[in-house]
């Protein structure tokens, strides 16, 4: 079982992210322990797993490497993303039993969201 996945993202970047992690994906922040507090970035929990964003200085968003998240309600999901204008782009069937897009956060970081398929 994994317990984080970890992206990279600008520096100041933390309220954008949350708008879009949280606002959008429906995860909810964790807190940063302390002592990892002062260098940015922000900490999400949901699906069992978490997804860390950290800053990096001179960022490059992830454009292949990505996590890939199931959730339960995937066609909702996308719509909401499109409607906030994030692309969705539906995968074919190569995954078989599963359905499947991928959207970008507004970083630029590669996301991809999964459900079994009826």
């Amino acid at each position: 079982m994994i317990h984080h996945v970890a992206l990279a993202c600008p520096r100041g970047s933390e309220e954008t992210s949350r708008a879009f992690y949280v606002g959008l994906l429906g995860l909810v922040e964790k807190a940063k322990p302390p002592a990892l507090a002062a260098r940015g970035g922000c900490w999400f929990t949901g699906y069992d797993a978490e997804l860390h964003l950290g800053v990096e200085d001179e960022f490059q968003p992830a454009r292949k490497a990505h996590p890939a998240l199931l959730r339960p309600d995937l066609d909702a999901l996308a719509a909401r993303l499109a409607a906030a204008g994030h692309p969705v782009v539906w995968g074919d069937d190569e995954i078989p039993g599963m359905r499947r897009f991928h959207t970008h956060d507004p970083h630029g970081n590669r996301l991809e969201f999964l459900a079994p398929a009826a």
